[in-house]
């Protein structure tokens, strides 16, 4: 006798999507304030030794979740949330290059 094994496509599909990263609202918007900041000379991210610029990633989190608020007109926690995970995530990709 054979075994048969039944698929369920909407559990499927549903499974699918759970393994997806979901991005916060307002997060691209805040990861493209930040690298702005990087480019126009505003702050850096990244010291020359290769280290975190950690008063850089901050104040760069700061003016993106300040930018955050105005768009989204959520609070200044999940503004500061958003944007520090856009620094820290511009930071990591600046190091690697």
């Amino acid at each position: 006798m054979s075994s048969r094994r039944s698929l369920s496509w909407s559990s499927a599909i549903s499974h699918m999507r759970a393994g997806r990263v979901s991005l916060p609202a307002g997060f691209l918007g805040a990861r493209g304030r930040v690298e702005g900041l990087v480019r126009f000379g505003k702050v850096a991210l990244v010291k020359a030794d290769g280290s975190f610029d950690r008063a850089g990633i901050m104040t760069a989190a700061v003016a993106a979740a300040k930018a955050h608020q105005l768009s989204y007109g959520s609070t200044w926690a999940v503004a500061m949330s958003v944007s520090l995970k856009a620094a820290w995530q511009a930071a990591r990709r600046a190091r690697s290059h």
